[in-house]
Formats: structure tokens, sequence, C-alpha cells
């Protein structure tokens, strides 16, 4: 006999696992299905983000700049360091323990929440007057029925054309945090968030690192003045980074990978190196869904086709995250969650895609929030523009990390903030005023009259605003 719910979640990701908290919290007997097995078979919860992404990555990004700081920063504040060494098993064993903490984390908030919890895949069956029956695929196969499915199924890692992941030789971003010792030669094809991040990880840890970028434009995403602040940064770091290139023939073998590329010049280029990251973009996740059973329309990239509310082509049926359209973030998919429970309640659930902030957490940091320059130049909309290095911040002259800056785009006639960019230290928090400010509509005015603590890095967002009418005070 099947088993009933107000509403079924597919998915434990960030999207999934918010969205199936909310609508408990809103009285729903809910339940999640999601099929992440941990090194011992066992529930993983949290998708991609918490299991072989944001969270992973981000502990390893951690602990290479800390060893990086060890290394070539320490002396500077009179701290003398012998025999510094790296243990990648350890720093890898470290990486797997937070990834453990947010997975149990999340399985005691659905114990908390009260929502149940199903091991497995999740496919339709057939949709029925009680709702749509979903199957569960794995180590306990159940039958569910839900009168409400909100889909979270998240994306999947591109491959290149013809080159399988084998997540030995050739990576993808779960085999990237997945390497048990320095690759003294790396490449990476696609120069993205994933890619710019591992490659920043083992950078740091010794390897030689090649990045091989079919766009002819570094972060072309990435407002203009930003990127190229951030690309010398790269280079003076040691990163390789060639651009408009057209990579060819890809061979891997037992000592190593080849890839025959050609470069903006047309010149042929062979690069041998000892692992291979493809970082070329992410799929919606809709294969093993059983989308064709009941109709649910995707489009032609494999996504699910749904309106501005998260609503598919079927009724009560949701879908939210990576597995729809806009960008794939996990913060997006968590906010389009709680905003699909609210509306399933009769609220009246938010999301504004202009203000998702956009963070790549390298060294130094990338963060951004609205339109960049390059956007309002080409929708022909006037504007002001200010900026303010870190140079001149007196807490990045204490931390020793002076590089890069903030830069306000503002509304020429009203002032009204359009965009806020961010290269240089903890630019990941800094963006979060701009986020809040642009969310309340504010104007550049505001920011620069708000008082700033002294001294923080966020004077330095302070004094971009004042840039917008040349009034900075400290450059």
């Amino acid at each position: 006999m099947s088993k009933q719910f107000d509403v079924i979640v597919i998915g434990g990701g960030p999207g999934g696992y918010v969205a199936a908290i909310r609508a408990a919290q809103l009285g729903f007997n809910v339940a999640c299905i999601d099929e992440w097995k941990n090194a011992k078979g066992g529930p993983a919860l949290g998708g991609t983000c918490t299991n072989v992404g944001c969270i992973p990555s981000k502990a390893l990004l951690q602990s290479s700049e800390n060893f990086d700081q060890a290394g070539h920063h320490f002396a500077d504040h009179g701290i003398e360091v012998k025999g510094l060494a790296m243990d990648v098993a350890k720093m890898l064993g470290r990486k797997d323990a937070v990834v453990k903490q947010n997975n149990d984390g999340i399985q005691y908030l659905f114990k908390k929440n009260k929502i149940t919890f199903f091991h497995g895949r999740g496919t339709f069956a057939r949709s029925s007057d009680a709702g749509y029956e979903i199957t569960v695929a794995g180590s306990a196969p159940d039958t569910l029925v839900g009168k409400h499915v909100i889909i979270a199924t998240g994306s999947n890692a591109r491959a290149l054309p013809g080159v399988p992941f084998d997540e030995e030789m050739i990576l993808s971003n779960d085999g990237a945090l997945r390497v048990g010792a320095v690759p003294a030669r790396l490449g990476l094809i696609g120069s993205g968030v994933i890619g710019l991040e591992m490659g920043s990880v083992w950078r740091r840890l010794g390897s030689d690192v090649t990045v091989l970028e079919a766009l002819p434009t570094f972060l072309g995403a990435v407002d203009e003045q930003i990127a190229r602040e951030a690309k010398k940064a790269f280079d003076k770091q040691g990163l390789k980074i060639e651009l408009g290139v057209r990579v060819g023939e890809v061979k891997s073998g037992k000592k190593g990978v080849s890839v025959a590329w050609t470069n903006a010049r047309g010149e042929a280029q062979t690069l041998n190196v000892d692992k291979l990251i493809v970082s070329i973009g992410r799929a919606p996740n809709t294969i093993g869904l059983g989308a064709q059973v009941i109709g649910l329309q995707l489009d032609e990239r494999g996504a699910i086709v749904v309106d501005w509310d998260c609503k598919t082509n079927l009724p009560n049926v949701w879908a939210i995250g990576d597995v729809v359209r806009g960008p794939m973030l996990a913060h997006k998919a968590e906010e389009e969650g709680v905003a699909v429970a609210e509306r399933m309640a009769g609220q009246h659930g938010h999301v504004d895609f202009n203000t998702v902030p956009w963070v790549i957490y390298t060294s130094p940091e990338i963060a951004w929030v609205g339109q960049t320059e390059q956007q309002l130049k080409a929708s022909g909309r006037a504007y002001k523009a200010g900026t303010f290095p870190f140079l001149a911040n007196g807490r990045a002259r204490a931390l020793g990390d002076t590089t890069g800056m903030v830069k306000f785009l503002a509304d020429a006639a009203t002032d009204e903030i359009l965009g806020v960019h961010i290269v240089g230290p903890q630019a990941s928090e800094l963006i979060s005023e701009a986020v809040v400010a642009m969310e309340f509509r504010a104007s550049s005015e505001d920011i620069a009259r708000i008082c700033h603590a002294h001294p923080s890095l966020s004077e330095a967002t302070k004094e971009a605003a004042l840039a917008v009418d040349k009034r900075t005070l400290n450059f």
C-alpha cells in the first residue's frame, strides 16, 4: 500500500531539503527522497553542494590557504616555520569530516521538523485523483503518493564530447575533490567557478596549473574591470590561463593525460598533465525521473520548464534549483524552495534574480550582484561608477592582503545601485551589504552615509559608494 503525503520533495540538496523544511513548518505532511550515498552506502543528504561541491571545495580551499600562508606569508608576521609539509590524506580526511557534519545536520533537521526521509531514487509512476505516485528504488523500495511534488534533482557535470569522466585521470568536480597526492602538472579545461577554485587549491599546494578556456575573454560573466584585476592576481600567482583556445584530441593513459589544443593565434599545442579537470558547465539532472510517464515538459537542454513561480505544466508539480532556468547556485535553489513551499500554502514567496549574489572562492575572492558595466553599456542605461582599492584600506593592510577593489554602479539620474562588484579579501562576506541595499532599492548615497566600523574591510564598500560622487575620503 502506498504512503500518502501532502508534499513529496525529490532531491535532498540545498533546494530540496530547505523546501521540505519550510513546507513542514507551514503544516504540511512532508516526505523527501534522495539517493546520495556516503562511503558506507548510507544516506548523504545535501546533494552536490554538500557532497561534491560547495562544502568540500571550501574545506580544501581553506586547508590550501593555510598552507600557502604558512609557506609564504607567516614570516612577514614574525612567525618562523620550519619543515613545512602537506599531509594530503589528512587534508582530505578533514574535508570528509566537514561533509559528514553537514550530512548529519540535515538528517537532524528532518527529524526536528518531522519530515519522512526515503533513501533511493524517486521516479514518477503515474498520476491519479489522489496525486502523483512515485516509486523509490533503493535498499528499501517503496511507493509514495503526494498531492504536491517539488522536483529538486539538481545537475551533473558536463563531460567533453567523447571524453567521459573516469575520476582517476579525467576528473569532474567529484574526482577533483579526491586527488590523493599533489599532481606535479594539473590541467583544467574551462575557467569557470569550479575550475578556478580547484586550480587554486592545487596551485597553492605546489602543482603547475594550466587553464584552457575556449572563450576569448576571462570570466565573461564578471564585470570586465574586476575580471582584469583578478587575472592580474592569478597571473602573478603562477596560474597559467590560456584564452580563446580550441581543444582537440584528449588521450588518457596510466602516466597522464595529453591534450591537443590550438591557441588564439591558430598555433597547434600539446598539454601534458598528470591529471585533467574538466569544468565546462553542468547539465540538468532529469534522467530517470520518469518525466515522460506523466507528461512533464522538458526543454531542449533537458531542464524542466517552469513559469516565474516555479510551476511546471502539470498541476501541483513544481521544480526548483539547477534543474530549471536561472543561475545554478545553491542559494538560488534555497530561495526557490522556500518560495514554492509558501506559494503552496497560499502565501507570496519571493525570489528576485536581480539580487542573487555570485561568488568565486579563489584568492582573491570575486563576488558581485546586479548588472556589470558592460551590461549597462549594452542596454544604453546612463550610469555612474565608483571604485576604491583595498590598497588604501587600513584593515586590508593589517591583514596583509591588499589585492583588488570594490566597484559601485549607480543610475546616473536616480543614484539607485545597479550593481556592486568586488575582487579582494572576504569579498564573499562583503557582498551581502550590497545585496541588502539593492533589495531595498538603496542609492549609493545611502551606503556612503552609513557609518562603517573602523578599521574594517567594509569601509572599502563605503568608500566605493562615495567614489560614485567623486568624493572618496581615503584615496
